[in-house]
């Protein structure tokens, strides 16, 4: 019996070293990027060369948004940010009879725009209103640079124009507790204008279309010329939300009353962009990309980054790409103001005289503990080796493009910071 154990255990020891003998050798390359179960026991290799700068947009159609962006700040990197919004406004009912003009008491006329989040600090700024002079349609493209005339004069009385944003706050209108606003008020002898035209007898407010013909819509900026680098904000806001709204707030014969003009789907809107890059790194890599191998940016609004994978046509063609990842380090200090956003869009141009971008369907997710953004490429690179797109680079902006202030500060391969950007890929051929 004690034989037939020892024998036991002598087999069990012969396995245990024949399993450990046939064990496969692990491997360092691309270790904490790749699972051991993704080498499919093909060719692993972080040897691909990257060429890294950045481009500028000057054509970004803004027109109505998910959500607009209001506000102004100075970046240390990025220079000047300066976001205006231009709107129409529909009536909240048609033909209203505010009743005698003569007994009606005004009280306020405010303009609330509900927050849908905030990039920056949240200093004080100070805002301004003008009356368009000038008409929007709902049918029209409009870019970062367009512009509507405007009256002159500016609808916020002085001294009222000056607000601490608080988006992180619930808003306290008359008692009731709503979801964060930004209210700005306006005067309101053009409220009472408004009542006037209504109580005329005609046909302005009969209609919105009549209406928009009278009351064209309003174009809200800021003017924060005394920033500070470093101060300052973009704020969004949800025109579509109800709590959006221009409202007059009034009494006729002491009892409150109020009537909304409001934003919706049907109202024209978009946003106007100033961003001066002047005196920045992002202003000479515009004018020398090469520079762009030291460190490279995105910009919402503006700038795009771009990372060329050089030399895939040097894989064999019967290659099978079975992993791609492409990590790209940035430039945060967790916490810091201007946060580089939770991920970003890919796109390309198919063929390098493409006058446009196709979006690869990609996005890649920031890893706070890592300090960069994950890629998965191998679809693009597949692509290329079978021909059917040019490699022409892979264009990487903020996923919110059009609606956030997002910027991002990329370490390229020459860059003096301890991680560069890096491709790493198994494949095996046929």
């Amino acid at each position: 019996m004690k034989s037939n154990k020892n024998l036991f255990f002598f087999l069990f020891f012969l396995a245990a070293v024949f399993i450990s003998a046939c064990k496969k050798k692990d491997t360092l390359v691309g270790q904490g990027v790749l699972n051991p179960d993704d080498y499919l026991n093909g060719i692993t290799t972080d040897t691909f060369d990257l060429e890294t700068y950045t481009i500028e947009e000057d054509s970004i159609i803004t027109s109505n948004p998910p959500n607009t962006v209001l506000g102004s700040y100075k970046d240390p990197k990025f220079g000047g940010f300066d976001a205006s919004f231009y709107t129409q406004f529909r009536l909240g009912s048609l033909n209203p009879d505010f009743g005698d003009p003569s007994q009606i008491v005004l009280d306020s006329f405010v303009l609330a725009l509900e927050y849908a989040g905030y990039y920056g600090d949240l200093s004080a700024q100070t805002f301004e209103i003008y009356e368009l002079s000038e008409n929007l349609s709902i049918d029209s493209n409009y870019y970062s640079f367009s512009s509507k005339s405007v009256n002159s004069s500016n609808l916020v009385p002085i001294g009222m124009g000056t607000i601490v944003p608080k988006p992180n706050q619930a808003t306290i209108v008359g008692g009731d507790s709503l979801d964060a606003q930004l209210r700005i008020h306006l005067d309101t002898n053009f409220a009472k204008s408004l009542i006037l035209e209504a109580n005329n007898g005609g046909t302005t407010f009969s209609s919105n279309e009549t209406f928009l013909t009278f009351f064209k819509g309003l174009y809200v900026k800021t003017n924060n010329s005394a920033q500070a680098n470093g101060q300052g904000a973009a704020l969004y806001f949800n025109l579509n939300d109800a709590a959006s709204k221009l409202t007059i707030y009034y009494k006729l014969a002491a009892i409150k009353k109020t009537f909304d003009f409001l934003i919706n789907s049907s109202c024209a809107d978009f946003t106007h962009l100033e961003i001066n890059n002047s005196g920045t790194n992002i202003a000479a890599i515009l004018q020398n990309p090469s520079l762009g191998n030291n460190e490279f940016y995105a910009q919402a609004f503006k700038h795009r980054a771009v990372v060329k994978i050089k030399h895939i046509d040097d894989l064999p063609l019967n290659t099978i790409i079975h992993k791609a990842s492409l990590t790209l380090p940035i430039q945060y200090q967790t916490a810091y103001r201007f946060k580089p956003g939770v991920s970003v869009s890919i796109a390309t141009k198919l063929k390098s005289a493409d006058n446009y971008y196709t979006s690869l369907g990609i996005f890649g997710g920031f890893e706070e503990y890592e300090k960069h953004f994950r890629i998965e490429v191998r679809d693009y690179m597949q692509a290329v080796l079978k021909g059917t797109i040019e490699n022409t680079g892979l264009i990487v902006s903020p996923r919110f493009f059009i609606n956030s202030a997002e910027r991002i500060i990329f370490n390229g391969k020459n860059t003096s910071n301890k991680k560069k950007p890096q491709l790493i890929v198994t494949y095996t051929t046929f």
